[in-house]
């Protein structure tokens, strides 16, 4: 199944005017990375959020979010939202603002697009907050 392209529009359009978003296909879908960190995605019909180890357990407890599990590993400090918990604009705001948030406190990867660092890079790996 295809990703939801209405969806991954709806994000884009929010995140078209803040500084350092890139966006990658992946995972059979699209993400949105901010200074190369995965902070939004969108899988099938699904919003994609990296909320971090912190905030996760309390988004778990939320109506229409799941644990994000697309390979039988659930990931911690990632969710899924269901279609219905981000139907309105102020709902998909506010998710995308939170993932942003978070994903703000993490160090930008060398090459600013994600993925592993250039070659010759010597920089420490950091643990999933």
């Amino acid at each position: 199944m295809p990703y939801d392209e209405l969806l991954a529009k709806r994000v884009r359009s929010l995140l078209a005017r803040r500084q350092g978003f890139t966006e990658k296909k992946m995972f059979g879908g699209v993400g949105f990375l901010l200074e190369g960190n995965m902070c939004v995605g969108v899988w099938k019909e699904f919003l994609i959020l990296r909320l971090g180890v912190e905030a996760y357990q309390s988004a778990l407890d939320e109506e229409h979010v799941r644990q994000f599990d697309i390979t039988g590993r659930p990931m911690t400090g990632w969710v899924m939202v269901e279609p219905d918990g981000a139907r309105g604009v102020p709902q998909l705001k506010a998710w995308v603002d939170r993932a942003t948030a978070f994903v703000q406190t993490l160090p930008a990867k060398e090459n600013g697009k994600g993925g592993k660092p250039k070659a010759g890079s010597r920089r420490k790996k950091t643990k999933e907050r």
